[in-house]
């Protein structure tokens, strides 16, 4: 961080106080108000749909859940603001995570609005506040501007698989608890809903434990991408085959999603290619555009 410019950090700092006071004091009644519009959406489906009468009780639990924790990382940005604007090394990290959060809980609030509530849905509000400070991160810490983008696509990716598991993980609980015969399962098809969905919120700790490690090109966090992605796509595609009503299954294991981080070094190699067969090589070095490869990557080109 130290070798970030003193403007950007300064830049970076009155992010995080000014989307800190937001998430602690905007963001809890965006969720409010998000809540009472689901749960009267949910309402008046279970009248038709007794199936969903299981969602008010966890969209009663988790959009609360969400609230605190979003409350919480805000509070954190603004305790960590001035040791940001200092070039602490740790802080870049922390504040990724925490501008994370409202990202992908804002995402997972906003997907009732998709099936049956009507109106602006709020929830992207509050993935908008969290992305604000995500993306600037990206784009202000130093370096070059191949890195920046491979890192802002890996690391977006990562966000979208992450909000699509938890959410993966919601959805087979609200079914688990109004399956026939609870609370037996009635044959292989309706146990395995339930380790899916368990599954991807396993998924779900080791894509987000990813993000500060990825932020900073370690090694380490491209691995727990790798593993979190691939036992997604272990579980999803034969569950996708078992429960055809839906295609969620399908979008889980999509290469969009989940090879954007299993792929990543590919990413950088096919960039360099590129660059390589243009005029554009003549602005960054051959030697620097290695640095930059061994350094986020831990893949160095042949040049």
């Amino acid at each position: 961080m130290k070798e970030t410019s003193q403007k950007n950090r300064n830049i970076m700092s009155i992010l995080a106080i000014v989307i800190g006071l937001l998430m602690a004091t905007v963001i809890p009644f965006l969720t409010q108000t998000s809540l009472e519009r689901v749960l009267t959406g949910l309402v008046e489906r279970i009248v038709t749909d007794k199936t969903f009468s299981s969602g008010p009780p966890l969209f009663d639990l988790f959009y609360p859940v969400w609230r605190a924790v979003i409350f919480v990382a805000g509070v954190a940005l603004i305790v960590i603001s001035q040791e940001i604007k200092k070039g602490e090394e740790w802080t870049y990290q922390i504040a990724m995570s925490l501008f994370a959060l409202p990202a992908i809980g804002g995402f997972f609030m906003f997907l009732p609005y998709v099936s049956f509530v009507e109106g602006f849905p709020l929830p992207v509000l509050i993935s908008v506040i969290g992305l604000t400070g995500y993306f600037s991160l990206i784009f202000l810490r130093k370096g070059e501007m191949i890195q920046k983008w491979t890192r802002f696509g890996a690391l977006t990716f990562i966000g979208m698989l992450a909000t699509h598991a938890f959410t993966i993980g919601i959805g087979a609980q609200r079914t688990m608890a109004t399956r026939p015969g609870y609370p037996f399962y009635k044959d292989f098809a309706w146990w395995l809903f339930n380790w899916v969905g368990e599954v991807n919120w396993v998924a779900v700790i080791l894509l987000f434990a990813s993000i500060p490690l990825l932020a900073i090109g370690k090694k380490k966090g491209w691995w727990l991408a790798v593993i979190g992605t691939i036992a997604i796509l272990a579980i999803d595609v034969p569950t996708q085959f078992i429960r055809t009503k839906t295609l969620d299954y399908f979008y889980g294991a999509t290469a969009r999603h989940w090879r954007a981080a299993l792929h990543r070094c590919a990413l950088f190699q096919k960039t360099f290619a590129g660059i390589r067969n243009t005029r554009s090589v003549n602005l960054i070095s051959p030697i620097r555009l290695r640095q930059i490869f061994a350094e986020t990557c831990q893949v160095v080109p042949k040049l």
